[in-house]
């Protein structure tokens, strides 16, 4: 059965740092965990917001910084000091004023609890994935130094959203499994109910430290409804634009319509973390699908039908000069197989889309290649630890401890009551067990420090004002 959190008023709950509990930052402020996920209510100016997020999860920001601090030099060839510096000179001049107040309050909430990261550590935390995939891959074409393989924009995530005749009310339906590293995926379990001082209201998942979703799905007071998959193989890099994950915030913070989120997305685009938009505005039950790579940002528009995401670039134009490097006729790599699957389940599914079905399409281990159930990377419910044959396209060896980590989805009910239902770990319900892996896969016994168990949550549903008594809590 699923557990419906009730809306309440929170309370704030601190660590025992008593001397900072009376700061007046704080005020509003709380956090709990439950069914997997931490819930975090952040509210007041940016730096108010800034601070609750960095003192309330200390722990979890140290925790999720460790994981890039290990996962770097192996996949980029750079340490953690190098993503530092980048986030200073490559990033933080162009960011809003608004973003960096608040992520100088993380930073001024990191030290009041103890720790001894800094701003620096914030703003690298931030924009790993622009400077990983998307900046370095520029400077060592720059430099003539080879890249690494796996130092490249991923496709990595299942998706889709619908509408009118394609659903079953009519309504907006909207779901997203998050992939990731499995290491960074067991961390990507925060929901964040943000009230800021200006712009709207968000409720978000995301991850400890990163004022934007990051893995991209969220809903907003005025109706915006959000999610995206990585566009495959993108490149491009300006140095003079405005980082993604500043963008993607402002986004979901103010846009009240679809134009208002395009516009916002595409003013001072970078190219960093490319993605293909899914945005529905439940006040019109319109739909759309913005393709975001540097050079080409295509907007499509329906209020009837679907649009299915699994990182495939769709336009032309777009996949001649922003991603190069993706074939979309290879119909052995995951982003395609995952993309003939999801045409299908839609068409099967089609005029009865609804919130339960949503959560199927998740936990979906059809491979389209294959031809017949195969739980692997080309499965949208991706396990790539079970998978013999690596995915070139994102640089990954055979049995790479990744694929889908969380599943998110959201109606028009939900989106009208700020709330969505997600399940921390595989969609499907299955665990990863880190142990046993370890010996069957040495090789990968680099990420022993910072990989563990993922186990499967329920579906839960999470919205915003949410408290939960704490003989239920995790």
């Amino acid at each position: 059965m699923r557990l419906l959190i009730a809306l309440a008023l929170g309370i704030l709950c601190l660590s025992p740092v008593t001397s900072q509990a009376e700061d007046a930052r704080l005020k509003g402020g709380y956090t709990f965990r439950h069914d997997g996920w931490t819930y975090v209510h952040l509210e007041g100016t940016p730096g108010q917001i800034g601070f609750q997020h960095g003192y309330l999860l200390t722990p979890q920001i140290e925790d999720n910084v460790k994981v890039y601090q290990v996962e770097a030099p192996h996949a980029y060839e750079r340490d953690w000091a190098f993503f530092r510096e980048a986030g200073r000179t490559q990033l933080w001049e162009n960011l809003d004023p608004e973003y960096k107040e608040e992520l100088k309050g993380i930073a001024a909430g990191l030290k009041a609890h103890g720790s001894s990261l800094d701003l620096w550590d914030v703003v690298a935390l931030n924009g790993v994935l622009e400077i990983g995939d998307y900046y370095i891959p520029t400077l060592n074409k720059k430099e003539n130094r080879p890249n690494p393989p796996a130092a490249s924009a991923p496709g990595k995530c299942s998706a889709f959203i619908a509408t009118g005749s394609a659903t079953k009310d009519g309504k907006i339906v909207i779901a997203h499994s998050n992939w990731s590293s499995y290491a960074e995926g067991e961390r990507w379990t925060m929901m964040f109910d943000i009230q800021p001082q200006h712009g709207y209201r968000i409720l978000m998942d995301g991850l400890p430290g990163v004022i934007t979703s990051q893995d991209d799905f969220g809903v907003n007071a005025s109706g915006i409804m959000m999610t995206e998959t990585t566009l495959p193989m993108a490149a491009g890099f300006d140095k003079n634009g405005v980082a993604e994950f500043d963008r993607s915030r402002k986004a979901l913070q103010y846009a009240s319509s679809i134009d208002d989120y395009a516009a916002i997305m595409r003013k001072g685009n970078n190219g960093g973390y490319a993605n293909s938009w899914l945005v529905g505005d439940r006040k019109t039950g319109e739909i759309a699908y913005l393709e975001l790579g540097l050079r080409h940002t295509p907007l499509t528009r329906r209020k009837d039908g679907y649009f299915v995401s699994s990182n495939f670039a769709a336009d032309p134009d777009l996949i001649r000069d922003d991603t190069p490097g993706f074939n979309p006729n290879d119909l052995s790599s995951s982003m395609n197989a995952r993309r003939v699957t999801g045409e299908q389940f839609m068409k099967t599914h089609y005029g009865k889309l609804d919130a339960q079905l949503a959560e199927a399409f998740l936990s979906d281990h059809y491979d389209s290649y294959e031809k017949k159930i195969d739980i692997g990377k080309r499965s949208l419910c991706g396990h790539e630890e079970l998978s013999a044959e690596g995915e070139k396209v994102w640089g990954n060896p055979p049995y790479s401890p990744s694929g889908a980590v969380t599943g998110e989805v959201m109606d028009d009910t939900m989106a009208a009551n700020m709330s969505m239902i997600v399940r921390a770990g595989h969609p499907c319900g299955d665990n990863f067990l880190a142990e046993p892996f370890f010996k069957a896969h040495p090789e990968f016994a680099w990420q022993k420090p910072i990989l563990h168990d993922m186990k499967a949550g329920p579906w839960s549903q999470f919205s915003i004002n949410a408290k939960v008594p704490s003989a239920n809590a995790d």
